[in-house]
């Protein structure tokens, strides 16, 4: 990645036309082409920029510009559009290349998984003398994320989503009635478990009689305690 700290002014000519006036700025020339035009504000969002697949050249300023205090121009066409990003540079303050190296990528925490593992561990934050059965209990369109038995000893399918949404409902129904026609599980009620569960989904869901259940994460995994939150 190539970091250039630069008093400049950015034009932008294509679909629209778009204007910054001189200014102190960062642009990044990234190893996939893009180039972003970044102020000291506005957090991750860059004032302007131009995506690849696009083609940056570095020129000369002509006789007008150098009268203007321009010392270098970079010019960026985006190959299939034409669209244009014009940089002129008035002063380098810093420019430096980077090698960042292959980034491995976002790893999310709290993804589905990671939540039933916790949860199966934890059975007993759904209620008392609850107990797992098994986890990715397989039935004829799918594995249940969990299966358990509540005080009661009767069977529940849990469902486990990082955001509780309408089709996670619409699966865990279908489960319950393929469970529910097994003498051997029958009565299986239901549990849609979720760190997040839209409105929609929780009405739907207490419809077909299905619990929810909001789940903390940091709580499951021990990074915070609600007993010893002040509020």
């Amino acid at each position: 990645m190539r970091l250039v700290i630069a008093c400049c002014s950015v034009d932008y000519e294509g679909r629209l036309q778009a204007h910054l006036p001189l200014a102190t700025r960062l642009l990044m020339v990234k190893a996939d082409g893009s180039v972003l035009v970044h102020s000291d504000s506005l957090s991750y969002k860059p004032l302007n920029w131009m995506s690849p697949p696009c083609v940056l050249l570095e020129a000369a300023p002509d006789e007008a510009e150098q009268q203007q205090g321009v010392v270098a121009v970079w010019l960026v066409r985006h190959t299939k559009t034409d669209d244009t990003l014009r940089v002129r540079i008035h002063e380098v303050l810093y420019d430096g290349t980077h090698a960042l190296g292959v980034d491995p990528g976002l790893v999310k925490q709290g993804v589905e998984s990671h939540l039933q593992a916790l949860l199966a561990e934890q059975i007993e934050a759904l209620g008392a003398g609850w107990s797992l059965v098994r986890r990715e209990h397989m039935t004829a369109i799918g594995p249940v994320d969990i299966l358990a038995r509540d005080a009661d000893r009767r069977h529940v399918a849990i469902e486990i989503k990082r955001r509780g949404e309408i089709d996670g409902v619409e699966q865990l129904t279908r489960y319950l009635d393929l469970l529910n026609r097994d003498p051997l599980l029958a009565p299986v009620s239901g549990v849609f478990a979720a760190q997040e569960i839209k409105p929609q989904a929780r009405t739907l869901a207490e419809v077909r009689g299905i619990r929810c259940v909001v789940l903390d994460y940091d709580a499951l995994r021990g990074a915070d305690h609600p007993e010893s939150r002040l509020f």
